[in-house]
């Protein structure tokens, strides 16, 4: 884990999103320019088998159903070697029975781009605007103040970014990480 924990990047502020290419659970390879007709894109960096990730099920299909103007696209980094629960078929078995109805699910089977992102934990979501076809980020944090995966949320900082996007206006939340299970390396 130390190796790629010294390889990581680490986005700010006002950074375009790092392009990939990845297979997502409907066949389809994704890029960023798949999402070019979305005014946001949140961008999660989440897995099957954490409890904290599982807890944000919920929250991110109801921003994906809320919200047509914004992608909300999970990346499953995980080792599934070693986390067999996050393999490319679970994946598409928490598709297809519903536990996720992201716009898409995409497998980072190289960790390639959560290391380009500066990903360190499952959850951990990052918004970016589209700005005439480039995704500049707003928000790296939590999607609320729910920090435990039994815990009830009192507010809603994703929901409060998206909609500050979505009406034309700076993001005002600063970093508040997000916490979860640590990203399991190869």
């Amino acid at each position: 884990m130390a190796l790629k924990e010294s390889e990581r990047e680490e986005l700010e502020e006002g950074d375009v999103a790092p392009g990939f290419e990845l297979r997502g659970t409907d066949g389809a390879t994704y890029s960023l320019n798949d999402f070019d007709g979305y005014t946001a894109l949140l961008l999660v960096f989440t897995c099957n088998h954490c409890p904290y990730a599982q807890a944000k099920f919920g929250v991110l299909n109801g921003i994906a159903e809320d919200y047509d103007e914004v992608a909300v696209v999970g990346v499953n980094p995980n080792d599934a070697d070693e986390y067999p629960d996050d393999s490319f078929e679970k994946m598409e078995e928490f598709v297809n029975d519903g536990t996720v109805r992201y716009d898409a699910y995409l497998r980072d089977e190289t960790q390639e781009v959560a290391l380009d992102y500066g990903a360190t934990c499952t959850p951990d979501p990052f918004l970016f605007e589209n700005r005439d076809g480039r995704f500049v980020l707003v928000y790296h944090g939590r999607l609320d103040d729910a920090l435990n995966p039994d815990d009830e949320p009192t507010k809603h900082h994703m929901r409060e970014a998206i909609g500050s996007v979505l009406a034309g206006e700076e993001v005002d939340k600063g970093f508040l990480p997000s916490q979860g299970c640590s990203i399991k390396w190869e």
